[in-house]
């Protein structure tokens, strides 16, 4: 045995010190709850200078994929980390990992597949993996996460297969235990071996193609490859599992059981349920009832000796953490069932439990027993469920808005078409009091935070009905907990990288309605709303609704990340700040490259109208609101950033943020323009009221970036402040010239 020490660390903790230790040469990721302190950890671990892994973050998760994907066909070791959505995003590139035969290592926190939208932990990602052609291995301790990833980047290099390491999200990932791991790194570096790559993108000398075009019957033989490849894993695991043990003191085995040698009642479970369901058989035994558990450590390849666990058995409880809806059975139940079909008499049973991260408690398994011990029991059932209201409607928590309600005139907008611009009437401040509030006060935003502001200065320029759609979000998030809502308008929710494809289609169907006579009449404005990083993911669901030139208003509320899972950096993070992703460190000063400019990629579609806003020119700010809304009824697809204020992870004062956004502006960090029929008007130029100031004053005021003022970082700062100018000054110069 090699030497070790103990940790007090959480699974996402070792999967990222296990993937240290390895080094990783890169990991290519997007951050997604619960699996984000993955990449979190081995960010700063880099930044201290630790390891020397090249984290590449992608813009979303099949972006990830493909980065991992190309990493491995040049013949590095490669490394990511996944949940939920995230990994049906990416569902697509992994048979292409796998049908070439390139070697990598995936961490799934598994959680629950939306929608509707639940962060909580289940099974019902890593199902979908299945047929993907993936090792799956599932650690149901976080002790077995640090060990499964050595072993299992292994195992991928030695049958050539990418190794997915599974694991309860928010239990076996967040819950903190006593753990041993390896002193020196060089111990886990010379247990799994040199790089040795059978295939490399980067061998001039014998260049080879990959992902070739086939037909039948190559395919065929490649699919038998790596069916044979599958089995070569499953005869390999016994012997992987038995070096590691001598080496580690911890021996693991595809299939675990607990007192299931003479049980008569036997619990099937995955992951962390399995310790739960250890305890509960003892208090069963206590009562005479002769009950046992089993666990599967490896899904794929799946275990063959699976019958040998139930030599006693009259009742095999099968406790599936994820339904296949209309099987009567999730997953684990199918398989299992097919794996010991004729070869036992016991009565197999499945109860479907804890999905959505429900609680699932010592109790509760000693329940599902006893209720499985008496006569007809239910072959299928749900365990856990309530009552609901039965058709009973939800109370009305206040009245919905009329369109009069909606239209107090604060604001008319007229076109003007020998000008080619929208001219706006109104839309004083002290006039907007008359407008509604289309979002009720109630919300549970973290003080101080920008995005209410930003909506309500939005929708006071919008007279007349409108119809909303929020992406993914902290702005979705602090708005609808079930059975609640904030909204008094109608509202809809999407995911990140589908919300102006979605708005789209509502949109599409209102114009049609009316087309055929099917709806009353009366305009609409469809507006969605994205923010915490959403038009990094969502970017091109975004530019495709532009091209279409919908008729939808595009609200970006920017607070330089992805705020509703921590703080990891987005495209819009400013050059050099810190956050959970871009550590600050003796090797790393914060994110390495400069915030992404939407609106001028906006712009390059040819919209009719382009705008940024600012909470600190409230006027200016409700105008091109009621220019957006007229131009998305009348002529296509309008778009909108607003410099959002987050000060939880921008570490600043909550009461000082107008101040804050007031000082990007100043300094041209933010600056306020409109492209209006692809002509650019500049609205706010700090240096012609003398109230320019550099970046720095800025950056200084939050404690993300006020190191960038220090001299260490001098150069940092310059190279921000010139980019600052650069695009200042492009932007005076369009806005200077009559075509531009």
């Amino acid at each position: 045995m090699e030497k070790q020490k103990i940790l007090y660390e959480s699974g996402n903790e070792l999967a990222a010190y296990a993937a240290k230790q390895i080094n990783y040469h890169v990991m290519g990721y997007y951050p997604i709850t619960p699996s984000t302190q993955i990449a979190e950890n081995l960010d700063s671990m880099r930044a201290e200078g630790l390891c020397d892994t090249a984290l590449i973050a992608a813009e979303g998760e099949h972006s990830a994929a493909g980065i991992c994907y190309g990493a491995s066909a040049a013949g590095g070791r490669v490394f990511n980390a996944t949940s939920a959505n995230g990994l049906l995003y990416a569902l697509e590139q992994f048979p292409v990992q796998s049908g070439t035969r390139f070697p990598m290592v995936m961490n799934v926190a598994c959680r629950t597949v939306s929608g509707p939208l639940c962060i909580k932990g289940d099974h019902s990602d890593i199902m979908y993996l299945l047929n993907a052609g993936w090792i799956i291995l599932f650690a149901y301790t976080p002790q077995m996460v640090y060990d499964f990833n050595i072993l299992g980047l292994k195992l991928a290099e030695k049958v050539n297969l990418p190794v997915a390491i599974a694991f309860d999200g928010f239990f076996t990932s967040h819950q903190k235990q006593k753990c041993e791991v390896f002193e020196e790194d060089t111990v886990v570096q010379k247990f799994i071996g040199e790089k040795h790559a059978a295939y490399s993108l980067l061998n001039l000398e014998e260049p080879i193609t990959i992902g070739s075009y086939m037909n039948e019957p190559d395919v065929m033989n490649n699919r038998y490859q790596l069916h044979l490849a599958m089995d070569t894993a499953r005869n390999a695991l016994p012997s992987l599992f038995a070096e590691y043990g001598a080496l580690s003191g911890r021996t693991y085995a595809p299939i675990e059981g607990y007192r299931q040698e003479d049980a008569e009642v036997i619990l099937v479970l995955l992951g962390s349920a399995f310790n739960t369901a250890k305890e509960a058989v003892d208090l069963l035994r206590e009562e005479d009832i002769k009950a046992g558990a089993v666990t599967l450590t490896a899904l794929r390849p799946f275990p063959k000796t699976l019958i040998n666990y139930f030599p006693s058995a009259k009742i095999i409880i099968v406790c599936d953490r994820q339904d296949s809806y209309g099987a009567e059975g999730g997953n684990l139940s199918i398989e299992v069932r097919s794996a010991i079909y004729r070869k036992t008499r016991a009565h197999v049973l499945t109860r479907i439990y804890g999905l959505g991260g429900k609680d699932f408690f010592v109790e509760d398994i000693i329940s599902i027993v006893k209720d499985a011990l008496l006569p007809r029991a239910d072959a299928f059932a749900y365990y856990g469920i309530t009552e609901g209201l039965d058709g009973e409607k939800q109370p009305e928590y206040f009245a919905p808005l009329t369109k009069e309600e909606q239209s107090p005139g604060i604001t008319v907008c007229r076109y003007d078409g020998e000008a080619k611009k929208m001219l706006v009437t109104g839309g004083k401040l002290a006039d907007t009091t008359a407008m509604p509030m289309r979002i009720a006060p109630g919300h549970s935003a973290c003080p101080g935070c920008g995005i209410p502001v930003n909506l309500n200065l939005l929708l006071k320029g919008i007279e007349g009905n409108v119809v909303v759609l929020f992406q993914t979000g902290c702005g979705m998030i602090i708005t609808t907990g079930y059975p609640k809502t904030a909204f008094r308008i109608p509202y809809i929710h999407n995911l990140f990288q589908n919300g102006a494809a979605t708005l789209s289609g509502v949109e599409a169907v209102y114009h049609e309605l009316k087309r055929r006579g099917e709806y009353p009449e009366g305009d609409i404005t469809f507006l969605m709303v994205s923010g915490d990083g959403g038009m990094d993911i969502g970017m091109g669901s975004a530019i495709g609704t532009a091209l279409r030139s919908q008729h939808v208003i595009l609200f970006e509320y920017d607070n330089g990340g992805y705020m509703n899972t921590g703080y990891q950096l987005s495209y819009s993070t400013p050059l050099g700040a810190r956050s959970s992703t871009s550590h600050l460190g003796k090797a790393q000063y914060g994110k390495t490259f400069f915030h992404k400019d939407t609106p001028e990629i906006m712009a390059a579609t040819h919209i009719p109208y382009v705008a940024t806003v600012a909470e600190s020119n409230p006027a200016d700010f409700i105008k091109k609101a009621a220019k957006a809304a007229a131009y998305s009824r009348d002529f296509g697809t309008a778009y909108i950033k607003a410099l959002s204020a987050c000060p939880l992870n921008w570490g600043d004062k909550p009461n000082l943020e107008r101040s804050v956004i007031a000082a990007a502006v100043d300094c041209c960090y933010f600056p306020l323009y409109e492209v209006e029929q692809g002509i650019t008007t500049l609205n706010y130029d700090p240096s012609v009221k003398n109230k320019k100031i550099p970046v720095t004053d800025w950056l200084a005021m939050m404690g993300r970036t006020k190191h960038l003022a220090k001299a260490e970082y001098a150069s940092i700062a310059a190279e921000i402040q010139a980019e600052v100018d650069r695009r200042f000054e492009r932007l005076k110069a369009r806005a200077d010239h009559p075509l531009l």
